[in-house]
């Protein structure tokens, strides 16, 4: 993905997403293989067939959907929870599909697909309703078209693009899920992670099903490098193989690419419980995308890093909040908040200036609720 094509903040505000949405001039015409996503239908005895859906929504789901009052609030034409229309309504995701249940007209063709992931993505930044109000529409709604495209067979370069811009929609949800609040949060975060790696290994394997001899795709290096982010903490539970085993199997070219050397880097001061450099090579070289992923692993690293410093330092000498700013890439207020989400106190010595005691035994690691900080001096020109 070109640098310029970022969301416009480092917090979790949720504003301009959808600028990192591109655009896309037309591509080659789309060939066959036999790759599929399996992760997206249940339906394995469908026989692949060519759509002929041209709305977003086949008319026989949209008719009784609208009977069943069982319209989004993005689909309800004025309002009304028995109306919609061509313009509003979008098919939604089936989890079970047996052949005498597809046929064609309830398929939508590649065109129709590439339109309506358009105009899922362009609600991204309502600011009409709370955001996992949106996210959640536009989570089943993709599925919806990941399954469509594995019903037909398609995978060529222009369903690369659709699974790249979905695997976008599930990283900025990942930073955004995190700022909101509500008894469902922890659900949809965790089934958005879940669709979020199943998205990455399809395309993963579209990649490779269409490689050409030495041969990178424009932004395969960067949508391979979020494996890398996912699984940076062998506990996170996200699937997959283990990075050892992973990386044997890219090429030379992946592994030499900036992305990968960034990722790579960033890998070895987490193991190493290298702070300082996490955190500046993150707001240094990060890509917007991957600034979403590494989010959580910032505010565990800072956590750490309060930890380290409350262990190790001199009790007698108590170590100034502004250093503490400086190290961890904080506002100094923020460092004040983050040190009282640790469990640990601060306080004002003789000259003024603010400080944390060293030694205090009642240090805790944050395990929900830790609250998103700003990264400062992360290039926010290089996420726009």
């Amino acid at each position: 993905m070109n640098r310029r094509n970022r969301g416009t903040s480092s917090s979790g505000s949720g504003g301009g997403a959808n600028e990192s949405f591109r655009r896309r001039s037309d591509l080659p015409p789309h060939k066959r293989n036999n790759e599929a996503d399996n992760n997206n239908s249940k339906g394995a005895d469908v026989a692949f067939i060519v759509g002929t859906c041209s709305s977003m929504c086949p008319e026989r789901e949209r008719v009784t959907r609208e009977r069943l009052r069982d319209l989004s609030v993005f689909e309800r034409l004025y309002g009304s929870p028995t109306k919609s229309s061509t313009d509003l309504a979008v098919k939604k995701f089936c989890r079970t599909l047996s052949a005498a249940d597809v046929q064609s007209s309830d398929v939508r063709p590649l065109p129709v697909l590439e339109e309506t992931l358009r105009y899922l993505l362009s609600l991204l930044d309502s600011r009409e309703h709370p955001f996992e109000v949106v996210h959640d529409f536009i989570f089943d709604r993709t599925r919806s078209i990941r399954q469509d495209l594995s019903i037909q067979n398609l995978a060529n370069e222009r369903v690369i693009y659709l699974y790249e811009e979905i695997v976008k929609f599930h990283a900025i949800s990942r930073q955004r899920l995190q700022g909101c609040s509500g008894a469902n949060i922890s659900s949809m975060h965790h089934l958005n992670m879940e669709q979020l790696a199943k998205t990455l290994t399809t395309l993963y394997n579209i990649y490779d099903a269409n490689r050409k001899p030495d041969h990178i795709y424009e932004n395969e290096a960067e949508f391979r490098s979020l494996y890398v982010l996912l699984h940076l903490n062998t506990s996170s539970g996200v699937m997959g193989e283990p990075l050892s085993l992973w990386f044997r199997k890219l090429t030379s070219n992946l592994i030499k690419s900036k992305e990968m050397c960034f990722v790579r880097n960033l890998l070895r001061s987490y193991r190493n419980g290298n702070y300082k450099n996490f955190l500046r090579t993150t707001a240094s070289e990060a890509t917007y995308l991957q600034y979403c992923i590494s989010e959580p692993h910032i505010r565990e690293m800072r956590s750490f890093a309060v930890e380290c410093i409350n262990n190790v330092c001199y009790k007698l000498q108590p170590y100034p909040l502004l250093r503490l700013s400086q190290n961890l890439m904080m506002k100094e207020l923020d460092v004040e908040y983050l040190c009282h989400e640790c469990g640990l106190e601060i306080r004002t010595d003789s000259d003024g200036c603010i400080v944390l005691p060293t030694k205090q035994t009642s240090f805790c690691s944050p395990k929900e609720g830790f609250k998103n900080y700003d990264l400062i001096g992360i290039e926010i020109e290089r996420l726009l």
